[in-house]
């Protein structure tokens, strides 16, 4: 099933062959795994074409996770970080920095010069849970959507020296999800999913989920002291191939006009374009407040 957010927040499962979508009775989709799936139609019919798709999902909670992807975690050594990026690394997302597919990124030029892109899957958490381990994993794992952890490498940079990172990640923006949620019954097996990224037409990344160094049911356990509610979110790290760590990443970072295709093969292609301030909002950028 294809879980879709529409229209100022009405929910449906999508039935993209027949370009149908079937409006579920029920105010989120955080709350259709609440419930636990038990949601009925409402008897409304709409064509696929005519309705504004929005982020998949509003969740509670947005864990991040690095570092989780052999190839990107070998060349990150080709970036100046003061430290290395462990696996393991966990933070929160900004939940507020969340958009849709088709929404615009907004460049905040006062703030960074080295905006980056990160091709992330992105675990549904199916109902709530702590403190379990991997063989009972699967049963919190709900489903899928395609995330691109946007991200200022020079802010991070500095972050890095203290051997952390999330204001770089967690702007206005910056936390790209969609363009629906893959039910985890449309999934037969989630660590062979190819994975690619494109700006403009250009593949800049490109991998498999079976790269990765954890599975993605211990992953979900190593989660779990966390607590976890119905609908969270767990990236899972990002596959090769990011701007940082080209031999001139200038050539590679995003800049304003860049349409960014993020594609992983049987969960969806999310689709976002990097837009100006001035833009976006008529006024120059603002400068940044330094600490």
């Amino acid at each position: 099933m294809k879980l879709i957010t529409f229209d100022g927040g009405r929910v449906g499962r999508l039935e993209l062959e027949e370009g149908v979508v079937l409006e579920l009775d029920v105010p989120s989709t955080r709350e259709y795994f609440e419930r636990g799936g038990d949601v009925r139609e409402t008897g409304e019919r709409l064509a696929y074409a005519d309705v504004k798709l929005e982020a998949p999902i509003r969740p509670k909670k947005f864990f991040h996770t690095a570092g989780n992807f052999a190839d990107h975690h070998n060349e990150l050594t080709a970036v100046d970080w003061s430290h290395p990026v462990h696996k393991g690394i966990v933070f929160f997302q900004n939940v507020d920095a969340i958009i849709g597919p088709d929404d615009d990124i907004v460049y905040p030029e006062g703030l960074t010069k080295e905006l980056d892109y990160e091709l992330e899957l992105g675990i549904i958490i199916g109902k709530s849970g702590k403190f379990f381990g991997p063989d009972e994993a699967d049963d919190y794992i709900a489903g899928f959507t395609v995330f691109n952890d946007i991200s200022a490498r020079d802010i991070q940079r500095k972050e890095m020296e203290s051997g952390v990172f999330s204001f770089s990640k967690g702007i206005d923006t910056f936390n790209p999800i969609g363009p629906w949620i893959v039910t985890r019954d449309e999934v037969p097996d989630m660590h062979e999913l190819p994975m690619q990224l494109r700006v403009n037409g250009e593949v800049r990344q490109q991998g498999n989920t079976n790269q990765t160094r954890i599975k993605f049911p211990h992953l979900v356990a190593y989660h779990s002291p966390q607590i976890y509610s119905a609908g969270d979110i767990i990236s899972t790290g990002t596959i090769s191939g990011v701007a940082a760590v080209q031999p001139n990443p200038f050539d590679f970072y995003l800049k304003p006009g860049d349409k960014i295709e993020a594609e992983i093969t049987g969960i969806g292609t999310l689709r976002n374009t990097v837009v100006s301030w001035e833009d976006r909002y008529g006024v120059p950028a603002p400068q940044r407040v330094d600490w």
